[in-house]
Order: structure tokens, then C-alpha cells, then sequence
């Protein structure tokens, strides 16, 4: 079993559409999460596959308390292909992006994504990377029906989560039908978190035993 990777990167978070592209993972290839996958003819389709991966999203913030005020974020799809000539494969991938909005303090944020690293794993999912950097700390993990998960802290200290599947057959995808617990804010995407909590926004560390 490969052991799991961990670094600490010296960039610092993404600004803006920079920050999209690289939180969403919208490339060419085999999609966001279905390398290898395009020679196979998947049996599912892109939608139910989108609404698997906010499934995994739903279940996530399900397992923190208190809950996390959160909205969806702007996922996206794109074809899958494969070989030099980037061949068209008649399947595709899409993500889901959840913003939280709850202000999570620098000193609450291990907690935090030690719990979503708990319950990704007690679900048999495989950590396949933590980075440990004290500003932009991130978990990824895999699915074992392909789907590619990750908890990441960008600018502000901001927390978002993503679900991406492998490659499926191409169909049309429809928006996330789970109800955010905030409204939805204007202006540039992300916008920033503003909603206080009395246990994750306190400026102290979790207590022992907590």
C-alpha cells in the first residue's frame, strides 16, 4: 500500500478564476477523478453520479457538530478523453463544490478537518494526501467507486469541500437540489466567511478531551 503523501507547499492560495480552476480540477483528460477510466463504458450517467457526489458532500457536513453554515459552490463538468490527440470518449466528469461560511479560527481548523479525515475514513474511504501547511492546510481522499474527495482551506481561512466523480456517460447536468443553511451571497465567488459560531470560531484550541 502506498504510504500517504504529505507536503508542505510555499504558494500561496489562488486568487479569483485562478482559484476556481484549481479548486474545481477542470481539465482535459479523463476527467476530475476517472483516470484510466475513459476505456471502459461506465454504466452510469454524469447526473447520477453528480447527485452521488453530493450525497458524499451532504453526509460530510452531517458529521460535524455544531453544524457548519455552508452554500454550494460553482461545480462544473467537462468531457473526458484520452491518448495524445485528447480523443473524445463520449463520457464525462463533473464536480460539487461546498463553501462554509462558518468563520472556522486558525486555532479550530485541525479539529475540523480532523473530523471530516474521521469520518471519510470510517466510510472506507482512502486518505490519499494531507497537506500540512499551517495556512492552507488540505485532505484528499478516494472513493472506492472512484469519486475524489477534498477539504482544503483557501484565503481567510475558508473552508471548502469537493466532490469530484469519475468519468460516466455523458448527459446533462442539473444544479445541487440540497438546501443551503445560509443565502446565497452576491458579488465575486468565494465570498467570505461571516457567520460566527460559538465553538468554531472561538480563537483558542479545542480543549483536551473535547
Amino acid at each position: 500500500m502506498r504510504p500517504i503523501q504529505r507536503h508542505t507547499p510555499t504558494a500561496r492560495a489562488p486568487r479569483a478564476a485562478g482559484f476556481l480552476l484549481a479548486l474545481s480540477g477542470l481539465a482535459t483528460g479523463c476527467g476530475f477523478g476517472g483516470i484510466g477510466q475513459a476505456d471502459k463504458k461506465p454504466t452510469m450517467q454524469i447526473q447520477q453520479g453528480a447527485e452521488r457526489a453530493d450525497a458524499i458532500l451532504q453526509e460530510t457536513l452531517a458529521a460535524v457538530s455544531p453544524e457548519l453554515k455552508w452554500n454550494h459552490g460553482p461545480g462544473g463538468s467537462a468531457g473526458c478523453t484520452k491518448g495524445v490527440a485528447g480523443a473524445a470518449t463520449g463520457t464525462g466528469a463533473s464536480d460539487r463544490i461546498i463553501g462554509i461560511l462558518t468563520i472556522v479560527s486558525e486555532q479550530r481548523r485541525g479539529a475540523l478537518l480532523g473530523v471530516i479525515e474521521r469520518e471519510w475514513t470510517s466510510r472506507g474511504y482512502k486518505i490519499t494526501t494531507v497537506n500540512d501547511s499551517p495556512t492552507v492546510p488540505a485532505i484528499h481522499a478516494g472513493t472506492p467507486d472512484g469519486y475524489s474527495l477534498t477539504v482544503k482551506v483557501a484565503g481567510k481561512g475558508q473552508f471548502f469541500l469537493t466532490a469530484a466523480t469519475p468519468c460516466l456517460t455523458d448527459s446533462d447536468v442539473q444544479a445541487p437540489t440540497a438546501q443551503p443553511n445560509t443565502p446565497q451571497r452576491g458579488g465575486v465567488f468565494p465570498p467570505r466567511p461571516d457567520v460566527q459560531d460559538e465553538f468554531w470560531s472561538v480563537t483558542t484550541p479545542v480543549p483536551s478531551g473535547s
